[in-house]
């Protein structure tokens, strides 16, 4: 269903892990979590990345595992 911004429709974005059961989320799969992440470091909100609400609890557990093993960074880079 779309709802209405300032006359505009909106979609709602379809959750990624749904639509590929292929895509698994897991702390090794530092490619895929980079995604979610911002480039300050921190974890997208699921109205931004589309994740469902299941996903993304999942992946914010990975994504904190993966930084506890150093593979992923707490922040991001500074200038």
């Amino acid at each position: 269903m779309a709802k209405e911004k300032r006359g505009k429709p909106v979609r709602s974005k379809k959750c990624p892990f749904e639509a590929d059961p292929n895509l698994k989320i897991s702390y090794k799969d530092v490619n895929l979590l980079r995604r979610f992440i911002t480039e300050r470091g921190k974890i997208m909100p699921a109205r931004v990345s589309g994740v469902s609400v299941k996903a993304q609890r999942k992946l914010a557990v990975e994504i904190k595992r993966a930084r506890q093993l150093a593979l992923l960074p707490y922040a991001g880079q500074q200038n």
